[in-house]
């Protein structure tokens, strides 16, 4: 028997976490992870209290036709990563890793090019979170250095994918 690797471990975990999404048009799942340990989780879906999309029947960034990466004033949702980070205190973010799956609500495929919106990775930086590791394929994934974001601090500037 093959043994899974700890990367894909966690991911299978945030895969498992993002089935408690709330969006209409594609869920994620987030950990913190620090030392071999899980500190935190979160997943998409509105503020505590307020309707969610899947309980109103609609998505208004769905309904809008508005392009992924963009305009998420419009959205009900706080972000996965968000959800994870306001979850954990700072002092045990510094030097964790983050993981991450997306997945797609209308074909149930993951996300195609998964990365953290803009607002999420202002998030991750002042967390203290040292890299970020969001799943491609079942057994693929990207490592991101949180660091690259800082040092390029103009990509900060553009539009994000989530």
């Amino acid at each position: 028997m093959e043994r899974i690797d700890k990367h894909n471990y966690y991911l299978d975990i945030c895969e498992t976490i993002l089935e408690r999404g709330t969006c209409l048009r594609r869920n994620f799942g987030a950990i913190i992870v620090k030392n071999d340990e899980i500190i935190a989780s979160g997943y998409s879906g509105a503020p505590r209290g307020r309707k969610n999309c899947s309980d109103l029947g609609y998505c208004r960034r769905q309904e809008l036709n508005v392009k992924r990466g963009t305009r998420y004033e419009l959205c009900r949702s706080v972000h996965a990563e968000q959800n994870a980070i306001i979850s954990a205190r700072r002092q045990d973010m510094i030097n964790s890793t983050m993981y991450l799956v997306g997945k797609e609500m209308e074909t149930g495929e993951l996300v195609k090019e998964a990365a953290p919106c803009l607002l999420c990775k202002r998030f991750i930086i002042n967390s203290g979170i040292l890299r970020v590791i969001i799943r491609n394929t079942k057994k693929e994934f990207t490592i991101v250095d949180v660091q690259e974001w800082i040092d390029n601090d103009d990509s900060l500037n553009g539009e994000g994918s989530y």
